[in-house]
Protein backbone atom coordinates (compact mmCIF):
# COMPACT_ATOMS: atom_id res chain seq x y z
CA UNK A 1 0.00 0.00 0.00
CA UNK A 2 2.81 2.39 0.94
CA UNK A 3 4.72 1.47 -2.25
CA UNK A 4 1.71 2.30 -4.45
CA UNK A 5 1.24 5.58 -2.63
CA UNK A 6 4.91 6.46 -3.12
CA UNK A 7 4.67 5.62 -6.82
CA UNK A 8 1.64 7.90 -7.20
CA UNK A 9 3.57 10.69 -5.51
CA UNK A 10 6.79 10.14 -7.46
CA UNK A 11 5.30 10.05 -10.97
CA UNK A 12 3.92 13.63 -11.05
CA UNK A 13 7.06 14.92 -9.33
CA UNK A 14 9.26 13.30 -12.00
CA UNK A 15 7.06 14.41 -14.93
CA UNK A 16 6.77 17.96 -13.62
CA UNK A 17 10.51 18.20 -12.97
CA UNK A 18 11.34 17.00 -16.51
CA UNK A 19 8.95 19.48 -18.14
CA UNK A 20 10.34 22.39 -16.13
CA UNK A 21 13.92 21.28 -16.84
CA UNK A 22 13.14 21.10 -20.56
CA UNK A 23 11.73 24.64 -20.54
CA UNK A 24 14.64 26.12 -18.58
CA UNK A 25 17.54 24.33 -20.28
CA UNK A 26 16.38 24.10 -23.89
CA UNK A 27 14.76 27.54 -24.14
CA UNK A 28 15.49 30.00 -21.30
CA UNK A 29 19.22 29.36 -20.83
CA UNK A 30 19.86 29.40 -24.57
CA UNK A 31 17.97 32.68 -25.03
CA UNK A 32 19.81 34.10 -21.97
CA UNK A 33 16.99 36.16 -20.44
CA UNK A 34 16.41 36.58 -16.68
CA UNK A 35 13.89 34.29 -14.99
CA UNK A 36 12.00 34.36 -11.72
CA UNK A 37 12.52 32.44 -8.49
CA UNK A 38 15.61 30.50 -7.49
CA UNK A 39 15.87 29.28 -11.09
CA UNK A 40 16.40 32.91 -12.10
CA UNK A 41 19.10 33.45 -9.46
CA UNK A 42 20.80 30.17 -10.43
CA UNK A 43 20.61 31.15 -14.11
CA UNK A 44 22.54 34.35 -13.31
CA UNK A 45 25.37 32.28 -11.81
CA UNK A 46 25.26 30.11 -14.93
CA UNK A 47 25.49 33.10 -17.28
CA UNK A 48 28.30 34.74 -15.28
CA UNK A 49 30.32 31.80 -13.92
CA UNK A 50 29.02 28.72 -15.81
CA UNK A 51 27.89 27.03 -12.57
CA UNK A 52 25.28 24.33 -13.39
CA UNK A 53 21.77 25.60 -12.70
CA UNK A 54 20.57 22.50 -10.84
CA UNK A 55 23.60 22.49 -8.54
CA UNK A 56 23.19 26.20 -7.80
CA UNK A 57 19.48 25.74 -7.00
CA UNK A 58 20.41 23.06 -4.45
CA UNK A 59 23.06 25.29 -2.85
CA UNK A 60 20.65 28.25 -2.65
CA UNK A 61 18.03 26.07 -0.99
CA UNK A 62 20.23 24.87 1.88
CA UNK A 63 19.97 28.02 4.07
CA UNK A 64 16.31 28.56 3.09
CA UNK A 65 15.39 24.98 3.99
CA UNK A 66 17.10 25.30 7.38
CA UNK A 67 15.22 28.50 8.17
CA UNK A 68 11.79 27.39 6.91
CA UNK A 69 11.70 23.79 8.16
CA UNK A 70 9.64 24.42 11.31
CA UNK A 71 7.11 26.63 9.53
CA UNK A 72 6.14 24.30 6.68
CA UNK A 73 5.27 20.97 8.28
CA UNK A 74 7.31 17.78 8.18
CA UNK A 75 5.47 15.92 5.40
CA UNK A 76 5.28 18.83 2.95
CA UNK A 77 8.88 19.85 3.68
CA UNK A 78 10.45 16.44 3.03
CA UNK A 79 8.36 15.81 -0.09
CA UNK A 80 9.42 19.21 -1.41
CA UNK A 81 13.08 18.41 -0.70
CA UNK A 82 12.69 15.17 -2.66
CA UNK A 83 11.09 17.03 -5.56
CA UNK A 84 13.85 19.65 -5.36
CA UNK A 85 16.48 16.92 -5.86
CA UNK A 86 14.51 15.50 -8.81
CA UNK A 87 14.25 18.89 -10.53
CA UNK A 88 17.93 19.73 -9.90
CA UNK A 89 19.12 16.36 -11.22
CA UNK A 90 16.82 16.71 -14.22
CA UNK A 91 18.36 20.11 -15.02
CA UNK A 92 22.00 19.04 -14.72
CA UNK A 93 21.97 15.41 -15.86
CA UNK A 94 18.96 14.82 -18.12
CA UNK A 95 18.15 18.19 -19.72
CA UNK A 96 21.50 18.37 -21.62
CA UNK A 97 20.22 15.48 -23.75
CA UNK A 98 17.12 17.47 -24.78
CA UNK A 99 17.11 19.31 -28.14
CA UNK A 100 18.17 22.96 -27.96
CA UNK A 101 16.11 25.82 -29.39
CA UNK A 102 18.21 28.59 -30.95
CA UNK A 103 15.51 30.67 -32.62
CA UNK A 104 13.62 33.82 -31.68
CA UNK A 105 13.88 34.93 -28.03
CA UNK A 106 10.18 35.76 -27.80
CA UNK A 107 9.24 32.23 -28.86
CA UNK A 108 11.78 30.91 -26.36
CA UNK A 109 10.13 32.98 -23.61
CA UNK A 110 6.68 31.67 -24.57
CA UNK A 111 7.87 28.05 -24.61
CA UNK A 112 9.66 28.51 -21.28
CA UNK A 113 6.54 29.94 -19.65
CA UNK A 114 4.25 27.20 -20.97
CA UNK A 115 6.59 24.27 -20.19
CA UNK A 116 7.52 25.54 -16.71
CA UNK A 117 3.88 26.33 -15.99
CA UNK A 118 2.86 22.79 -16.97
CA UNK A 119 5.66 21.26 -14.92
CA UNK A 120 5.06 23.28 -11.77
CA UNK A 121 1.29 22.83 -11.98
CA UNK A 122 1.72 19.04 -12.07
CA UNK A 123 4.01 19.28 -9.04
CA UNK A 124 1.66 21.59 -7.11
CA UNK A 125 -1.35 19.39 -7.88
CA UNK A 126 0.51 16.46 -6.30
CA UNK A 127 0.68 18.43 -3.04
CA UNK A 128 4.35 19.37 -3.04
CA UNK A 129 6.71 22.05 -4.40
CA UNK A 130 10.25 22.55 -5.68
CA UNK A 131 11.43 24.56 -2.67
CA UNK A 132 13.13 27.89 -3.29
CA UNK A 133 10.76 30.85 -3.38
CA UNK A 134 7.87 28.48 -2.57
CA UNK A 135 9.44 27.89 0.84
CA UNK A 136 9.93 31.60 1.42
CA UNK A 137 6.47 32.75 0.29
CA UNK A 138 4.67 30.01 2.21
CA UNK A 139 6.71 30.76 5.34
CA UNK A 140 5.90 34.48 5.06
CA UNK A 141 2.23 33.56 4.62
CA UNK A 142 2.38 31.34 7.72
CA UNK A 143 3.91 34.12 9.83
CA UNK A 144 1.77 36.90 8.30
CA UNK A 145 -1.50 35.32 7.05
CA UNK A 146 -3.03 38.75 6.35
CA UNK A 147 -0.56 39.39 3.50
CA UNK A 148 -1.91 38.44 0.02
CA UNK A 149 0.14 35.53 -1.36
CA UNK A 150 -0.13 36.82 -4.94
CA UNK A 151 1.50 40.12 -3.99
CA UNK A 152 4.34 38.37 -2.18
CA UNK A 153 5.10 36.19 -5.21
CA UNK A 154 4.74 39.07 -7.70
CA UNK A 155 7.06 41.31 -5.68
CA UNK A 156 9.77 38.65 -5.31
CA UNK A 157 9.55 37.67 -9.00
CA UNK A 158 9.74 41.28 -10.16
CA UNK A 159 12.82 41.98 -8.03
CA UNK A 160 14.66 38.90 -9.36
CA UNK A 161 13.82 39.65 -13.03
CA UNK A 162 14.85 43.31 -12.70
CA UNK A 163 18.04 42.34 -10.90
CA UNK A 164 18.87 39.82 -13.62
CA UNK A 165 18.21 42.33 -16.38
CA UNK A 166 20.40 44.96 -14.71
CA UNK A 167 23.30 42.55 -14.10
CA UNK A 168 23.13 41.23 -17.67
CA UNK A 169 22.48 44.77 -19.04
CA UNK A 170 19.61 43.35 -21.06
CA UNK A 171 16.48 45.52 -21.19
CA UNK A 172 14.78 43.24 -23.71
CA UNK A 173 15.58 40.31 -21.43
CA UNK A 174 13.55 41.91 -18.62
CA UNK A 175 10.53 42.01 -20.92
CA UNK A 176 11.02 38.38 -21.95
CA UNK A 177 11.42 37.41 -18.30
CA UNK A 178 8.14 39.12 -17.40
CA UNK A 179 6.41 37.38 -20.32
CA UNK A 180 7.75 34.03 -19.11
CA UNK A 181 6.59 34.70 -15.55
CA UNK A 182 3.13 35.79 -16.69
CA UNK A 183 2.62 32.78 -18.97
CA UNK A 184 3.88 30.37 -16.34
CA UNK A 185 1.47 31.70 -13.69
CA UNK A 186 -1.35 31.71 -16.25
CA UNK A 187 -0.78 28.06 -17.18
CA UNK A 188 -0.53 27.08 -13.49
CA UNK A 189 -3.81 28.85 -12.68
CA UNK A 190 -5.57 27.33 -15.70
CA UNK A 191 -4.45 23.80 -14.90
CA UNK A 192 -5.16 24.06 -11.18
CA UNK A 193 -8.42 26.00 -11.36
CA UNK A 194 -9.24 27.24 -14.85
CA UNK A 195 -10.36 23.94 -16.42
CA UNK A 196 -13.40 24.14 -14.17
CA UNK A 197 -13.69 27.90 -14.18
CA UNK A 198 -16.88 29.62 -15.19
CA UNK A 199 -19.27 32.30 -14.05
CA UNK A 200 -21.62 32.66 -11.12
CA UNK A 201 -24.75 34.60 -12.02
CA UNK A 202 -26.79 36.32 -9.31
CA UNK A 203 -30.13 37.70 -10.48
CA UNK A 204 -32.20 39.86 -8.12
CA UNK A 205 -35.82 39.69 -9.31
CA UNK A 206 -39.46 39.47 -8.31
CA UNK A 207 -40.10 36.79 -10.97
CA UNK A 208 -38.05 33.93 -9.58
CA UNK A 209 -40.00 31.05 -11.14
CA UNK A 210 -39.93 32.64 -14.60
CA UNK A 211 -36.19 33.31 -14.41
CA UNK A 212 -35.54 29.70 -13.34
CA UNK A 213 -37.49 28.45 -16.36
CA UNK A 214 -35.44 30.65 -18.69
CA UNK A 215 -32.18 29.39 -17.17
CA UNK A 216 -33.31 25.80 -17.61
CA UNK A 217 -34.36 26.37 -21.25
CA UNK A 218 -31.17 28.15 -22.31
CA UNK A 219 -28.40 26.53 -20.31
CA UNK A 220 -29.96 23.31 -18.94
CA UNK A 221 -28.55 24.33 -15.56
CA UNK A 222 -30.18 24.11 -12.19
CA UNK A 223 -30.38 27.17 -9.97
CA UNK A 224 -31.03 28.13 -6.37
CA UNK A 225 -33.62 30.66 -5.19
CA UNK A 226 -32.70 32.74 -2.16
CA UNK A 227 -35.23 34.94 -0.39
CA UNK A 228 -34.04 38.54 -0.04
CA UNK A 229 -35.32 41.86 1.30
CA UNK A 230 -34.80 45.17 -0.47
CA UNK A 231 -32.85 47.58 1.72
CA UNK A 232 -34.41 50.65 0.09
CA UNK A 233 -37.77 49.44 -1.18
CA UNK A 234 -38.42 47.19 1.86
CA UNK A 235 -40.08 44.72 -0.51
CA UNK A 236 -39.43 41.00 -0.69
CA UNK A 237 -37.30 39.86 -3.62
CA UNK A 238 -35.69 36.67 -4.86
CA UNK A 239 -32.04 36.12 -5.68
CA UNK A 240 -31.43 33.43 -8.30
CA UNK A 241 -27.99 31.85 -8.05
CA UNK A 242 -26.75 29.90 -11.07
CA UNK A 243 -23.33 28.50 -11.99
CA UNK A 244 -22.73 28.39 -15.74
CA UNK A 245 -19.89 28.30 -18.24
CA UNK A 246 -18.53 31.36 -20.02
CA UNK A 247 -20.45 30.75 -23.26
CA UNK A 248 -23.83 30.63 -21.51
CA UNK A 249 -23.60 34.01 -19.78
CA UNK A 250 -24.41 36.29 -22.73
CA UNK A 251 -27.58 34.53 -23.96
CA UNK A 252 -28.76 34.16 -20.33
CA UNK A 253 -28.26 37.87 -19.65
CA UNK A 254 -30.19 38.92 -22.76
CA UNK A 255 -33.09 36.52 -22.15
CA UNK A 256 -33.44 37.48 -18.48
CA UNK A 257 -33.32 41.21 -19.20
CA UNK A 258 -36.00 40.73 -21.85
CA UNK A 259 -38.25 38.75 -19.49
CA UNK A 260 -37.71 41.06 -16.51
CA UNK A 261 -36.25 44.51 -17.37
CA UNK A 262 -36.35 45.46 -13.68
CA UNK A 263 -34.06 42.58 -12.68
CA UNK A 264 -30.58 43.19 -11.30
CA UNK A 265 -27.93 40.95 -12.90
CA UNK A 266 -24.52 40.32 -11.29
CA UNK A 267 -21.81 38.18 -12.94
CA UNK A 268 -18.95 36.88 -10.81
CA UNK A 269 -15.83 34.93 -11.72
CA UNK A 270 -15.86 31.34 -10.48
CA UNK A 271 -12.39 29.78 -10.26
CA UNK A 272 -13.70 26.28 -9.73
CA UNK A 273 -17.15 24.68 -9.82
CA UNK A 274 -17.74 21.21 -8.38
CA UNK A 275 -21.02 19.33 -8.75
CA UNK A 276 -23.50 18.05 -11.30
CA UNK A 277 -22.74 19.35 -14.78
CA UNK A 278 -19.22 20.34 -13.73
CA UNK A 279 -16.30 18.56 -12.06
CA UNK A 280 -17.58 15.93 -9.65
CA UNK A 281 -14.72 15.89 -7.10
Amino acid sequence: MTTKKNQKELLPELCGSLLAAFGIHSFALQAAFPMTGFSGIAALFYYLFQIPVGTMILLLNIPVACLCYKLLGKSFFFRSIRCLFFSSLALDLIAPFFPIYTGDRLLAAICTGVLCGLGYAIIYLSGTSTGGMDFITMSVKTKHPHLPLGRIIFLSDTIIVLLGGLILKDTDGIIYGIITSYLSSLVIDKLMYGMDAGKLALIVTEKGDLICQIIDQISKRGCTILTAYGGYSKSEKQVIMCACNNKQVYPLKNAIKKADPASFFIILESNETIGEGFKTN
